[in-house]
């Protein structure tokens, strides 16, 4: 692949799995700079594609290719930010039971690329030595685990000093001499009188096939299931959709639970609500604080939905999804697509206090700053467009942050000014009525205030 510029491999480990496994392998490719990968088709989501088309034409292996996760530490990788679990076992271990939910989660069009480490069929090297012969043998046991550490894998003996510097000691057979099952009948242990005595005396080997690492979740036995949305979905969609097929799809004893950054997202799901809503009552709190009214600052927050729904019809546009970053992006919309509500709504507000109508108040107020709001707005607009069409590094996020901030304002500004001064006429209409129907003083007009004349 021409866009990848260099490529680490580690053989022996699986990087899902966190253990040492002799048939597994993990590489990490490193792409190049993004002004090196302009086309759309040197992207790392597309590079993804491209190594599981071609991984899975290889039938000696599971090629598994995936991202980086999101937040470095809350996840091995970035499928299991979004539909990583661990499925619970309460019972007996079903293999097509197993199959089945991945199959279902992978016809499911919400998902793709669904997946699981776990196999029961691994084949495995069983040594099954005779403890009672090896005792009669006069072998110690633990020498025979040292023989067949030292020979097979290895072992540390000791550090020397040599040449000013320090040394160390490793024991282990030859590569040729450890290439085949029937080389450790080669093996031979000392015994307490000496004599050299063969493995094959006192064991004997066969082949059985199970899982190479069994996975604990809150000490139940636990397989790990990754798998990333579709083109288009939101992470908060593929979770709901596992969670339907696990309920759908899992019989009774069998559980899931999320791990990872969509363990994190779970725990941080429903606060978008909340957020917001402090968002706009604390934009209130300091309206009225402004306008030291309670109704005067109601109007120049209904103006601020025309902007929330244009943010959303940007974003669909832009083909995006109301994510993290869009979802800051309407925070921030909110005090920007208010500002313009705040500037007519408060000449209005003097005017009306000064004694002119409430409809030539509005009328007047928006007139007169509409040259402000607009200057301000056009340049605003302007400056989130490098947002908007981002490229390199980061460009989603910026993307998503910027296309929301954009389509908002641009219908806050186009439409949503000619709505505040109709809601600023419906909503001081209804206070002065409310007023004058329970006896409260209110801001009725009156002529301004005259300043005492002096003669010199």
């Amino acid at each position: 692949m021409p866009a990848i510029e260099h490529t680490l491999s580690i053989i022996g480990f699986s990087l899902l799995d966190g253990a040492s496994e002799p048939n597994n392998a993990f590489m990490v490719a490193r792409l190049k700079p993004f002004a090196d990968r302009k086309a759309a088709a040197d992207s790392a989501q597309a590079l993804i594609r491209q190594t599981f088309g071609g991984g899975a034409q290889i039938r000696q292996a599971n090629v598994l290719p995936f991202n980086l996760p999101p937040i470095i530490g809350l996840s091995t990788s970035a499928a299991s930010s979004t539909s990583s679990r661990r499925w619970k076992a309460r019972t007996r271990r079903d293999r097509q039971r197993h199959q089945r939910l991945i199959g279902a989660a992978n016809r499911d069009p919400r998902l793709t690329r669904v997946f699981s480490t776990f196999t029961a069929t691994n084949p495995s090297v069983y040594l099954d030595i005779d403890r009672a012969k090896a005792q009669a043998l006069g072998l110690n046991i633990s020498d025979v685990f040292t023989a067949l550490q030292a020979t097979l894998g290895g072992i540390y003996v000791n550090n020397f000093n040599l040449y000013g510097r320090t040394w160390q000691v490793n024991v282990q057979g030859e590569a040729a001499n450890r290439g085949d099952i029937s080389d450790i009948w080669q093996i031979y242990v000392r015994n307490s009188t000496g004599q050299m005595v063969p493995i094959r005396s006192i064991a004997s080997l066969k082949i059985v096939t199970g899982p190479q690492v069994i996975t604990r979740y809150n000490n139940y036995r636990s397989v790990t299931v990754n798998g990333t949305p579709a083109a288009g979905i939101s992470s908060g969609t593929a979770i709901s959709a596992m969670a339907d097929i696990s309920n759908a799809t899992l019989p009774a004893g069998y559980g899931f639970e999320w791990t990872g950054t969509a363990f994190q997202e779970q725990q941080a799901s429903g606060q978008t609500g909340i957020v917001l809503a402090l968002a706009i009552l604390f934009a209130y709190l300091f309206l009225v604080g402004l306008y030291e009214s309670w109704t005067i600052p109601i109007p120049v927050l209904l103006s601020v939905v025309v902007g929330v729904l244009g943010s959303y019809l940007g974003i669909k546009i832009a083909g995006l999804n109301l994510d993290l970053y869009g979802q800051i992006g309407l925070v921030v919309l909110i005090a920007l697509a208010a500002k313009n509500g705040i500037l007519i709504v408060e000449f209005a507000k003097e005017r009306r206090e000064a004694g002119m109508a409430i409809d030539e108040a509005a009328i007047l107020g928006a007139q007169t700053r509409f040259r402000a709001v607009m200057m301000t707005s056009i340049a605003f607009i302007l400056g989130l467009l490098p947002l908007v069409i981002a490229t390199g590094a980061a460009e989603l996020s910026r993307r998503a942050v910027g296309t929301a901030v954009f389509g908002g304002m641009l219908a806050a500004s186009s439409i949503g000014i000619f709505l505040v001064p109709m809601l600023y006429v419906t909503f001081q209409q209804l206070r002065e009525r409310v007023k004058k129907r329970f006896g409260v003083s209110s801001e009725e007009p009156h002529p301004p205030a005259k300043l005492p004349t002096t003669t010199t």
